[in-house]
């Protein structure tokens, strides 16, 4: 639980409230007004692919229900960052166990059980590890991949690779973070990706 001045500091009620509304798949907002961002998972954008559905798994799991906050901080929009409990259920790993939010890698007591619930999402292509990871169609098979920085994939150089390019089978569309997979090199071209390195002057379907 957090220390004296930080629950006081938050209002009385907090700790034991109810929701009243689900913002995406990692936040929410208790009945007093405020919002509770869940401290340890990352859930796709609401324009990305799994970001409805991750909306749902949690709505099912605590919208309109009492739930109990625990191990909070406040970030610097004025969210509450917490572990969050409903039903004796401990939400955050429930949505990591669905696979519709991913373990951000943050350090704190029950990091283990994140990456463990993490690892069984994968394994199990769970969630977006399943249904993000495929092209819309089979012909179009040319990957967009962006650089993260720091875990974060937003202002990445974006980069695309086809079969023929030396890292090709190991690079991981997430279509989650918003990569993309392309019929041509064109059509990866006017989404701002740029040809890799690693191709050698190729072109797709040499």
């Amino acid at each position: 639980m957090v220390g004296v001045a930080l629950t006081a500091g938050l209002g009385a009620g907090l700790m034991w409230n109810r929701v009243t509304e689900v913002v995406d798949g990692d936040t929410f907002k208790l009945a007093n007004g405020q919002k509770v961002r869940m401290v340890g998972i990352d859930a796709p954008e609401m324009d990305k692919c799994g970001g409805m559905e991750a909306k749902k798994e949690l709505e099912k799991n605590i919208l309109y229900k009492k739930v109990e906050l625990t191990d909070l901080k406040v970030d610097q929009y004025g969210r509450i960052l917490a572990l969050v409990y409903s039903q004796k259920k401990l939400v955050n790993q429930v949505m990591l166990k669905s696979g519709w939010a991913r373990w951000d890698g943050t350090r704190n007591s029950l990091g283990k059980t994140f990456s463990d619930a993490d690892k069984e999402a994968r394994e199990n292509k769970s969630g977006v590890f399943g249904k993000c990871r495929e092209p819309e169609k089979k012909e179009c098979l040319i990957k967009g991949n962006i650089e993260k920085r720091s875990g974060e994939i937003e202002g990445g150089r974006k980069w695309y690779f086809f079969k023929g390019c030396s890292e090709y089978g190991a690079v991981v569309v997430e279509k989650e973070l918003g990569e993309e997979w392309f019929c041509s090199e064109a059509e990866a071209v006017r989404a701002g990706y740029v040809k890799a390195t690693n191709c050698f002057g190729k072109k797709a379907g040499e």
